[in-house]
């Protein structure tokens, strides 16, 4: 069974994630508890944050950014983000069994 914070539907990676904006890097820190934390360097003001969390999930999993995109939580710091058929996974995350 996957961690609770993905799951697959069809071809879509769905990410459940806690974010916290205006880090000293971008990075992806690793579970915690039913979420996956995300650190970024942007400041949470006029969706910068969102803007720069989507390309670095674009980046990290070797797609386009339109291929990445904001399902809940652009206000908030817990986000759902889905990335149609991702290149590449995040640590931790498996390609659904058929």
């Amino acid at each position: 069974m996957p961690p609770p914070w993905y799951c697959w539907k069809g071809e879509q990676l769905i990410l459940n994630l806690r974010v916290q904006p205006g880090a000293s890097r971008n990075e992806i820190c690793g579970p915690v508890g039913d979420l996956l934390k995300i650190r970024l360097t942007s400041p949470p003001v006029d969706g910068k944050a969102n803007k720069q969390l989507l390309a670095f999930l674009a980046k990290q999993c070797g797609v386009a950014k339109t291929r990445v995109e904001l399902l809940s939580g652009g206000g908030s710091r817990n986000k759902r983000v889905g990335i149609h058929r991702p290149v590449r996974l995040p640590a931790g995350v498996t390609l659904p069994q058929p």
